[in-house]
């Protein structure tokens, strides 16, 4: 594995999913020792060539040497190309270069719902991305894409429960935003959407939780009780997430009761 030398990614600390790549090519041996740092540790002759808007929306990668500094897709690709050369020359083609861009902004714009942390107040730098309308959007709708196909799948497996279909399934997914947002009214756009894409990735989780029951089903016949057990793990398991999101956004814990309401409510219009 070669190293790429004298260069420091610059990462959000408070973003676990951040931490946990930029730690990877450390230990990889793709950056040196001092191949990653803390967004919020940047000196005072860094801040003057870093772009402070630009860095929380789209990692910095920081040549020590030349004090320059590439962003995003190109930042990733520069240190992966590295020890990988191949990659490097697929990955700077024109239309891969353009997708690979497209899916790092999806991700990047949407990280703090994917896998939130708690944010550390006292760090004057916060490495926070824009908000971005179209990428929230985005998200929430490919979280409900899936979540609905997948809900599809799993009713239809358990016996003596009415027969499921698209329509139906996207409605109760839809339907949990609305539901959720009407205890939300008095907030702010932002703080709603926020919500909203945390609310989407518990659902999304559980989605991915229930599958492998789902593709196991379609290779021998599994039992009632493993289905109806796994599904009420899965529920337990989002309960759970939904509330540990809800400390980390800070908003009310009565969140957490109306969301179980809302499937209670489900449950009763689908059975009768």
């Amino acid at each position: 594995m070669k190293t790429l030398e004298n260069q420091t990614l610059l990462y959000d600390e408070d973003c676990p999913l951040c931490s946990l790549y930029t730690t990877g090519f450390v230990k990889s041996g793709m950056l040196d020792e001092n191949g990653r740092k803390s967004y919020c540790e940047l000196s005072a002759e860094e801040q003057n060539f870093v772009d402070l808007k630009r860095a929380p929306n789209e990692i910095a990668l920081v040549d020590n040497k030349n004090k320059t500094v590439t962003y995003g897709i190109d930042s990733l690709i520069k240190v992966i190309g590295f020890s990988f050369p191949l990659i490097e020359k697929i990955a700077t083609l024109k239309p891969i270069h353009f997708i690979l861009k497209k899916m790092y902004s999806f991700v990047s714009y949407n990280r703090k719902v994917i896998i939130p942390g708690n944010a550390k107040e006292e760090n004057k730098l916060q490495c926070t991305p824009d908000f971005n309308y179209k990428y929230r959007f985005l998200f929430i709708g490919f979280a409900l894409t899936v979540t609905t196909f997948i809900l599809f799948g799993y009713s239809n497996l358990i016996l003596n429960f009415p027969k499921s279909n698209i329509t139906r399934e996207l409605a109760l997914a839809f339907g949990q935003i609305v539901f959720q947002s009407l205890f939300l009214i008095k907030v702010d756009k932002q703080t709603i959407l926020n919500y909203a894409g945390n609310l989407m990735t518990v659902s999304l989780m559980g989605s991915l939780i229930l599958s492998p029951i789902l593709i196991l089903s379609q290779l021998v016949n599994v039992p009632q009780t493993i289905i109806l057990g796994w599904f009420t793990a899965t529920v337990c398991i989002m309960f759970l997430e939904h509330t540990r999101r809800i400390k980390i956004l800070k908003l009310p814990f009565y969140l957490t009761f109306t969301w179980i309401l809302y499937r209670i409510i489900a449950l009763f219009l689908i059975l009768n």
